[in-house]
Protein backbone atom coordinates (compact mmCIF):
# COMPACT_ATOMS: atom_id res chain seq x y z
CA UNK A 1 0.00 0.00 0.00
CA UNK A 2 1.18 3.36 -0.37
CA UNK A 3 -0.10 5.03 2.39
CA UNK A 4 1.64 8.41 3.35
CA UNK A 5 3.66 7.83 0.24
CA UNK A 6 3.42 11.21 -1.76
CA UNK A 7 6.06 10.62 -5.01
CA UNK A 8 4.93 8.70 -8.20
CA UNK A 9 6.07 5.03 -7.92
CA UNK A 10 6.15 5.46 -11.84
CA UNK A 11 4.89 1.65 -11.84
CA UNK A 12 8.41 0.03 -10.03
CA UNK A 13 9.98 -1.32 -7.50
CA UNK A 14 12.92 1.05 -5.71
CA UNK A 15 15.99 -0.26 -7.54
CA UNK A 16 14.04 -0.45 -10.76
CA UNK A 17 12.34 3.53 -10.16
CA UNK A 18 16.42 4.51 -9.02
CA UNK A 19 17.96 3.02 -12.51
CA UNK A 20 15.44 4.32 -14.22
CA UNK A 21 16.01 8.09 -13.24
CA UNK A 22 19.53 7.70 -12.93
CA UNK A 23 19.96 6.32 -17.29
CA UNK A 24 16.97 9.62 -17.58
CA UNK A 25 19.75 11.82 -16.03
CA UNK A 26 22.52 10.68 -17.87
CA UNK A 27 20.66 10.73 -20.94
CA UNK A 28 19.49 14.59 -20.15
CA UNK A 29 22.89 15.87 -19.34
CA UNK A 30 24.89 14.47 -22.50
CA UNK A 31 21.72 15.56 -24.61
CA UNK A 32 20.49 18.37 -23.15
CA UNK A 33 16.89 17.63 -24.09
CA UNK A 34 14.89 14.29 -24.47
CA UNK A 35 11.31 13.00 -24.83
CA UNK A 36 9.41 10.81 -22.60
CA UNK A 37 6.45 10.55 -20.80
CA UNK A 38 5.26 13.21 -18.45
CA UNK A 39 4.97 11.00 -15.47
CA UNK A 40 8.56 10.46 -15.98
CA UNK A 41 9.41 13.34 -16.93
CA UNK A 42 8.02 15.46 -13.63
CA UNK A 43 9.94 12.74 -11.70
CA UNK A 44 13.01 13.02 -13.60
CA UNK A 45 13.20 16.89 -12.43
CA UNK A 46 13.00 16.21 -9.00
CA UNK A 47 15.51 14.05 -9.50
CA UNK A 48 17.82 16.02 -11.28
CA UNK A 49 17.32 19.52 -10.00
CA UNK A 50 19.11 18.95 -6.54
CA UNK A 51 22.51 17.17 -8.45
CA UNK A 52 22.36 20.46 -10.73
CA UNK A 53 22.26 22.44 -7.47
CA UNK A 54 25.34 20.53 -5.83
CA UNK A 55 27.80 20.82 -9.01
CA UNK A 56 27.65 24.22 -8.22
CA UNK A 57 30.28 23.60 -5.51
CA UNK A 58 33.23 22.22 -7.59
CA UNK A 59 34.53 20.02 -4.76
CA UNK A 60 35.42 16.65 -4.71
CA UNK A 61 32.79 15.84 -2.02
CA UNK A 62 30.29 17.04 -4.29
CA UNK A 63 31.53 15.24 -7.31
CA UNK A 64 31.56 11.99 -5.05
CA UNK A 65 27.99 12.85 -4.19
CA UNK A 66 26.67 13.04 -7.08
CA UNK A 67 28.25 10.26 -8.52
CA UNK A 68 26.82 7.92 -6.34
CA UNK A 69 23.41 8.53 -7.58
CA UNK A 70 24.30 8.68 -11.06
CA UNK A 71 27.20 6.13 -11.62
CA UNK A 72 28.56 7.90 -14.57
CA UNK A 73 32.12 9.21 -14.93
CA UNK A 74 31.39 11.23 -18.10
CA UNK A 75 27.72 12.46 -16.90
CA UNK A 76 29.56 13.66 -13.79
CA UNK A 77 31.96 15.22 -15.57
CA UNK A 78 29.78 17.11 -18.49
CA UNK A 79 27.41 18.48 -15.34
CA UNK A 80 31.00 19.73 -12.97
CA UNK A 81 32.32 21.38 -16.34
CA UNK A 82 29.84 22.76 -18.80
CA UNK A 83 26.39 22.65 -17.37
CA UNK A 84 27.38 24.32 -13.74
CA UNK A 85 29.17 27.12 -15.09
CA UNK A 86 26.26 27.83 -17.74
CA UNK A 87 23.08 27.40 -14.79
CA UNK A 88 25.68 29.57 -12.17
CA UNK A 89 23.34 32.41 -11.98
CA UNK A 90 20.11 30.60 -11.84
CA UNK A 91 18.69 30.29 -8.43
CA UNK A 92 16.76 27.18 -9.37
CA UNK A 93 14.61 26.26 -11.48
CA UNK A 94 17.28 24.13 -14.40
CA UNK A 95 14.82 22.48 -16.65
CA UNK A 96 11.63 22.92 -18.17
CA UNK A 97 8.71 20.48 -18.90
CA UNK A 98 6.57 21.06 -22.09
CA UNK A 99 3.86 18.65 -23.02
CA UNK A 100 4.19 17.37 -26.69
CA UNK A 101 0.55 15.57 -27.22
CA UNK A 102 -0.17 12.01 -26.72
CA UNK A 103 1.41 8.48 -27.71
CA UNK A 104 -0.36 6.35 -30.44
CA UNK A 105 0.15 3.40 -29.03
CA UNK A 106 -1.23 3.88 -25.79
CA UNK A 107 -2.31 7.50 -25.88
CA UNK A 108 -0.05 8.09 -22.77
CA UNK A 109 0.74 11.51 -22.04
CA UNK A 110 3.77 12.31 -23.37
CA UNK A 111 6.66 15.78 -22.55
CA UNK A 112 9.93 16.92 -23.50
CA UNK A 113 11.97 17.85 -20.88
CA UNK A 114 14.80 20.12 -21.16
CA UNK A 115 18.06 22.16 -19.63
CA UNK A 116 16.57 25.90 -19.08
CA UNK A 117 19.72 27.39 -20.36
CA UNK A 118 20.65 25.44 -23.47
CA UNK A 119 17.70 26.49 -25.30
CA UNK A 120 18.80 29.27 -27.36
CA UNK A 121 15.31 29.80 -29.67
CA UNK A 122 13.75 31.16 -25.70
CA UNK A 123 17.14 32.94 -24.47
CA UNK A 124 17.00 34.65 -27.98
CA UNK A 125 14.03 35.92 -27.63
CA UNK A 126 13.06 39.67 -26.85
CA UNK A 127 11.96 39.71 -23.19
CA UNK A 128 8.48 42.51 -24.65
CA UNK A 129 7.39 39.67 -26.91
CA UNK A 130 7.65 36.95 -24.04
CA UNK A 131 5.71 39.05 -21.43
CA UNK A 132 2.81 40.17 -24.37
CA UNK A 133 2.01 36.51 -25.13
CA UNK A 134 1.81 34.96 -21.20
CA UNK A 135 -1.38 34.95 -19.85
CA UNK A 136 -2.60 38.19 -18.01
CA UNK A 137 -3.91 37.37 -14.28
CA UNK A 138 -6.47 39.23 -12.06
CA UNK A 139 -5.01 41.42 -9.54
CA UNK A 140 -6.65 43.26 -6.93
CA UNK A 141 -6.60 46.89 -7.43
CA UNK A 142 -3.50 48.79 -4.67
CA UNK A 143 -3.73 52.29 -3.88
CA UNK A 144 -1.96 53.68 -6.79
CA UNK A 145 -4.04 51.10 -9.54
CA UNK A 146 -7.31 52.70 -7.62
CA UNK A 147 -6.10 56.37 -8.29
CA UNK A 148 -4.95 56.03 -11.34
CA UNK A 149 -8.77 53.99 -11.99
CA UNK A 150 -10.29 56.96 -10.76
CA UNK A 151 -7.89 59.59 -12.48
CA UNK A 152 -9.32 57.68 -15.74
CA UNK A 153 -12.67 57.86 -14.85
CA UNK A 154 -12.78 61.68 -14.73
CA UNK A 155 -11.18 62.12 -17.87
CA UNK A 156 -13.44 59.98 -19.27
CA UNK A 157 -16.55 61.75 -18.03
CA UNK A 158 -15.11 65.24 -18.96
CA UNK A 159 -14.71 63.68 -22.30
CA UNK A 160 -18.23 62.52 -22.63
CA UNK A 161 -19.40 65.34 -21.25
CA UNK A 162 -17.41 67.53 -23.53
CA UNK A 163 -18.77 65.55 -26.34
CA UNK A 164 -22.45 65.87 -25.31
CA UNK A 165 -22.51 69.65 -25.01
CA UNK A 166 -20.60 69.66 -28.76
CA UNK A 167 -23.78 67.48 -30.15
CA UNK A 168 -25.99 69.88 -28.42
CA UNK A 169 -24.82 73.00 -29.89
CA UNK A 170 -24.37 71.44 -33.17
CA UNK A 171 -28.29 69.83 -32.73
CA UNK A 172 -29.76 73.00 -31.96
CA UNK A 173 -28.05 75.17 -34.59
CA UNK A 174 -29.45 72.59 -37.11
CA UNK A 175 -32.88 73.15 -35.78
CA UNK A 176 -32.12 76.76 -36.29
CA UNK A 177 -31.81 76.46 -39.77
CA UNK A 178 -34.20 74.20 -40.50
CA UNK A 179 -36.54 76.49 -38.56
CA UNK A 180 -35.82 79.59 -40.45
CA UNK A 181 -35.99 77.54 -43.85
CA UNK A 182 -39.49 76.95 -42.96
CA UNK A 183 -40.45 80.11 -42.02
CA UNK A 184 -38.91 82.05 -45.39
CA UNK A 185 -40.66 79.30 -47.75
CA UNK A 186 -44.15 79.67 -45.55
CA UNK A 187 -43.62 83.79 -46.08
CA UNK A 188 -43.10 83.60 -49.54
CA UNK A 189 -46.27 80.66 -50.26
CA UNK A 190 -48.19 83.02 -48.52
CA UNK A 191 -47.47 86.23 -50.26
CA UNK A 192 -47.58 84.23 -54.06
CA UNK A 193 -51.42 83.38 -52.74
CA UNK A 194 -51.75 86.90 -51.99
CA UNK A 195 -50.80 88.36 -54.69
CA UNK A 196 -52.84 85.99 -57.20
CA UNK A 197 -56.13 87.07 -54.97
CA UNK A 198 -54.98 90.91 -55.79
CA UNK A 199 -55.32 90.11 -59.46
CA UNK A 200 -58.02 87.99 -59.60
CA UNK A 201 -59.84 91.37 -57.67
CA UNK A 202 -58.83 93.55 -60.24
CA UNK A 203 -59.71 91.89 -63.37
CA UNK A 204 -62.21 93.96 -65.61
CA UNK A 205 -64.37 90.96 -67.21
CA UNK A 206 -64.74 89.45 -63.62
CA UNK A 207 -65.98 93.28 -62.68
CA UNK A 208 -68.17 92.98 -65.53
CA UNK A 209 -70.08 90.10 -64.82
CA UNK A 210 -70.50 90.88 -61.33
CA UNK A 211 -71.99 94.33 -62.61
CA UNK A 212 -74.32 92.23 -64.55
CA UNK A 213 -75.44 90.07 -62.03
CA UNK A 214 -76.40 92.88 -59.83
CA UNK A 215 -78.77 94.26 -62.70
CA UNK A 216 -80.59 90.96 -63.40
CA UNK A 217 -81.29 90.91 -59.61
CA UNK A 218 -82.22 94.15 -59.04
CA UNK A 219 -86.27 94.63 -59.61
CA UNK A 220 -87.97 96.23 -61.63
CA UNK A 221 -89.63 99.55 -61.46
Amino acid sequence: MRHGKKFNHLGRQKGHRRALLKNLSCALIEHKRINTTLAKAKALRKFIEPLITKSKLNTTHSRRVVFSYLQNKEAVKELFDNISTKVAARPGGYVRVIKTGFRQGDSAEMAMIELVDYNDVLLNTPKEVTEKKGRKRRTRRSGAGAATAAAAGTAVAATTETAVEEATETTEEVVEEITETVVTETTETVEEVVGTETVQGSDPEFDQIEGEETTEDKPEE
